[in-house]
């Protein structure tokens, strides 16, 4: 289809579901069974544009820097600065602009960055969609896809457009995001709909956002991007706010109560400075920059770009974060619930031993079976992608890998024997069943699935398809027990013959509309009840080796005082095998806990025993949730992982929900906190150690600042209380406001994590940004700093010294010491060394050289109206100054030798 501007008026279509298969390929110009061209799509693309919903406003540069200069602290700065150059003093009104303006492109800066992570975050977080180009399955970001396009469906997946189906076996949607419909709809490639069916009855079509909760299904791409139908929906919506971390809310809490302090304490020092005498000017600029000073107005943007940063950080390696708060809370965790395969195993399936009809052991040296590799190869959804490599779920990926090692050559046995039904595996039911043509009439029904759901359905030892069959009930089980003590995978595999002669002993109907031929088939219905009478035909065991760094990161959640618990739908053996592998401690039970005692339990009672199981083995997902409460009601805080479409109540629930990255279902990732790219177990320790440094380091700027602002206010508060001048002027204010606590300040949030921070507990949910002591340190260390600077405003009082010049150094020094000292709460500078964060020790020495170049550039000194410090000056300065750094140093050992501040409150 060329750019003749017809497609956009057929896209624009509303009654495709009233059309048959063939009209809406022809009309797209599609063949189902090739799919689009590569080039095609691309043509189609450039036409269309992408498959993506039209985004809220995003905020203009423009826009970000109006709101940095709309804060009500910056509108009465320049307020201030109009006042100051009316009533004679220029030099103050374009001290205080400048100020304003450095200060507003610092916070520019910093929203701008912020904001670009999280445009990346949004990009890498793209859902994909499976696709038929050019008769080849690949994947493609969901955004690429174009009308005309063939899409797969399974059950776990988000539609990625609208479609009308195409092949649907037992396909079943979740449209309550769309209709509000709540109990999932049944499909149909070929149903009497009106035209003017509203959405939830249309069942010939598939709807952008919807999920796939069962079966498997094609379907051709009819509408795009605002054109689907939950892009009318989206059009009606208005741009909701952006919502806050709780560690944002909590700082804007305490940011709200201390202006109302900070206020009172200005407007004393107006008063105070009024009744000594003081101009009534300097004292309103010294009122007004002190209030500027004290509010940590830059809270809520550090905690955004540290937030931000540290999640671009996590994604480089391999873990995704969705939510922002996920970053903050990652340090809280004292459960992580993993699923066995892929996250502690390699997720890389291979068939290590089998055991078929021959009376023999399990072996991995003779052949297998002829009927039981063939069966391995057509009771497979594993399909072949680019580069000729099997794609799909790991398991059927091996076990087609498998056959194609023994001369089975599965696409090419696929067509001599048609698959014409199927019932999909789900994890109530633990197994799938499929139904193909024999090629005389009749048909085969081949079954896998875990051996105790596949026992129930097959029948004494019989003959199938000429072969015998040796293995009843009773001897499955045992030879199952045998290979999953092995530690492997076992799955069961049984086949039933249903010749024509017998007549049709399963419904029969016609399904039309295949392919663009109109090619007819017949199909029949399969249904839970056809699932007897079986034959048991062989068993395979398949091993997942454990990836080589999961007991490594095991033993470092040990030692971070985390619980690690495994939860598998395996065999209880196999779980036992890999949690001894694993080190993973035993708790009170001796082997894994199964799925089956656990339903036994009232909740109450598990309750009681969940905290000392450590495996859990034949775990249905919907029982993850009830693991996941029962921990929550202890106290604890959990992070699950999960990959499946019943995995996402629980991943809702916990505290942290983790889904698969390369395994997992849309739906799995839709609810999740955070999506492992890797599937890797190790990633989720490496996110947490992140999730810890990022929250000291917003702590550690946090103590800083607050410290600086106290101190600050002591100075100004004291001075006139014991007769001393004013210590500051407003310039020197705000230039400590600007730059020392500024660039040191954002410095702290790239420091690295400290050398212990995996041996020690987590920190509880609910514990204040100000506990283990902050706040105390704030007040004292605060009183310090404002004590040595007033103790050089009194020297210099008393000697004639340059008194304003020491105090303004004092100040700013005295600031740049506490940086150092504050990069650990515990360790000590020497031990961490100096440069271990060049971004500090390089912000540091460039505040020294400002700070310095106010003193003794000429241009500077009059305009900060200061003076050249004498060589004994300077030195009396460094002196003073260094007492702080000492103070906390001292404080930091006392803190090593089990010192404890008393209370964990804020």
């Amino acid at each position: 289809m060329r750019g003749d501007g017809k497609m956009s008026a057929v896209q624009s279509a509303t009654s495709w579901h009233t059309r048959p298969v063939s009209a809406v390929a022809a009309e797209w110009k599609v063949d189902p069974v090739l799919g689009l061209s590569p080039e095609e799509a691309a043509q189609r693309l450039a036409q269309h544009g992408p498959n993506r919903l039209r985004e809220g406003k995003r905020r203009s540069v423009l826009r970000m820097i109006i709101d940095q200069v709309a804060d009500v602290m910056i509108i009465v700065l320049v307020i201030a600065a109009i006042v100051a150059g009316t009533v004679g003093a220029p030099e103050d009104a374009v001290a205080i602009l400048a100020i304003v303006v450095l200060n507003g492109v610092l916070g520019f800066l910093q929203e701008y960055r912020a904001d670009r992570a999280m445009r990346a975050l949004q990009r890498m977080a793209a859902p994909n969609a499976h696709v038929r180009r050019g008769h080849v399955v690949m994947t493609v970001p969901a955004g690429d896809l174009v009308p005309g396009d063939v899409v797969l469906l399974e059950a776990g997946m988000v539609v990625p457009a609208d479609l009308r189906l195409m092949v649907a076996w037992h396909v079943r949607m979740d449209e309550s995001a769309l209709t509000g419909e709540s109990l999932p709809v049944e499909k149909s490639t070929v149903a009497t709909v009106p035209e003017d069916a509203p959405l939830g009855d249309r069942r010939t079509m598939a709807f952008k956002g919807t999920v796939t909760t069962y079966g498997r299904g094609e379907g051709i791409v009819v509408a795009t991007g605002m054109k689907t139908e939950l892009g009318r929906v989206a059009a009606l919506l208005d741009e909701a706010d952006a919502l806050r971390t709780p560690l944002q809310q909590r700082l804007q809490r305490f940011a709200s109560q201390l202006a109302v302090g900070v206020v009172a304490l200005c407007a004393a020092i107006f008063a105070i400075g009024l009744l000594r005498g003081e101009p009534p000017l300097l004292m309103f600029l010294t009122a007004l920059s002190l209030a500027v000073a004290a509010m940590p107005e830059a809270l809520p943007a550090v905690v955004t770009v540290s937030l931000a940063l540290g999640a671009r950080r996590m994604a480089a390696r391999h873990a995704l974060i969705r939510h922002l708060p996920a970053v903050e809370t990652l340090g809280s965790v004292t459960y992580i619930c993993a699923d066995k395969t892929g996250t502690l195993t390699q997720n890389r399936m291979e068939v290590r031993a089998w055991r078929d009809s021959a009376p023999d052991v399990a072996t991995t040296n003779a052949p297998p079976a002829r009927i039981l590799v063939e069966a391995m190869a057509l009771n497979a959804d594993a399909t072949l992608g680019e580069e000729g490599r099997h794609r799909g779920d790991p398991t059927e990926v091996a076990l087609v890998e498998f056959a194609r090692l023994h001369g089975v050559d599965a696409p090419a046995l696929a067509r001599r024997h048609v698959r014409l039904g199927e019932l999909p595996f789900s994890s109530e039911r633990g197994r799938m069943t499929t139904m193909h043509d024999d090629g005389a009439g009749g048909v085969i029904l081949l079954m896998k699935g875990a051996p105790e759901r596949v026992a129930p359905c097959c029948r004494s030892p019989a003959a199938v398809a000429g072969e015998s069959a040796a293995m009843g009930a009773a001897a499955m089980m045992s030879a199952a027990n045998a290979l999953a003590n092995a530690g492997l995978r076992v799955m069961a595999f049984a086949r039933r013959d249903v010749p024509k002669r017998t007549g049709p002993a399963l419904t029969e109907r016609t399904l039309t509309e295949r392919t663009l031929t109109e090619r007819t088939l017949t199909e029949r219905t399969l249904t839970e009840q056809d699932e007897r009478d079986f034959a048991c035909i062989g068993l395979v065991g398949i091993a997942d080796p454990l990836r080589p760094e999961a007991a490594a990161a095991v033993r470092e959640c040990r030692e971070a005082g985390i619980h690690v618990v495994m939860i598998t739908g395996d065999h209880p053996a196999t779980a036992d095998a890999i949690a001894r592998d694993l080190s993973i401690e035993a708790g009170d039970e001796r082997t894994a806990f199964t799925g089956a005692a656990l339903a036994q339990l009232d909740d109450e009672v598990l309750q009681q025993r969940v905290g000392k199981i450590r495996v859990y083995a034949r775990v249905a997902p919907e029982q993850k949730i009830r693991i996941v409460r029962a921990l929550q009601r202890r106290g604890e805080f959990v992070a699950m992982t999960g990959d499946g479409v019943n995995d996402a109540p629980a991943l809702r629930q916990a505290d942290i929900g983790i889904a698969m990255g390369r395994v997992g279902t849309d739906v799995a990732r839709e609810a999740a906190d955070m999506v492992l790219v890797d599937d890797n177990f190790a990633t989720i320790v490496s996110a947490v150690r992140e999730g810890r440094r990022i929250y000291d380091n917003i702590r550690k700027f946090i103590r800083y600042i607050l410290t600086g602002n106290s101190a600050e206010i002591w100075l100004l508060f004291i001075a006139p209380l014991v007769a001393l001048p004013l210590p500051l002027l407003p310039i020197h204010i705000l230039w400590i406001n600007l730059v020392t606590d500024g660039l040191p300040g954002l410095a702290l949030a790239v420091e690295r994590a400290e050398r212990h921070i995996m041996q020690r507990p987590p920190r509880a949910p609910d514990e204040s940004v100000f506990a283990r002591g902050l706040w105390q340190h704030v007040l004292w260390v605060g009183l310090l700093m404002g004590g040595v600077a007033l103790a050089a405003q009194a020297w210099g009082v008393r000697t004639g010294a340059h008194w304003q010049s020491m105090t303004f150094t004092v100040l700013a020094l005295s600031q740049l010491g506490h940086a150092l000292a504050v990069r650990s709460e515990r360790e000590s500078l020497f031990a961490q060394g100096v440069w271990s964060n060049p971004a500090l020790a390089l912000a540091v020495v460039a505040t020294v050289a400002l700070q310095l170049a106010t003193l003794y550039v000429p241009a500077l000194s009059r305009l900060f109206k200061t003076a050249p410090l004498t060589t004994r000056e300077l030195i009396v300065c460094l002196a003073l100054s260094s007492v702080v750094f000492v103070a906390v140093e001292i404080e930091k050992a006392m803190l090593r030798r089990g010192f404890r501040y008393g209370t964990n409150a804020s």
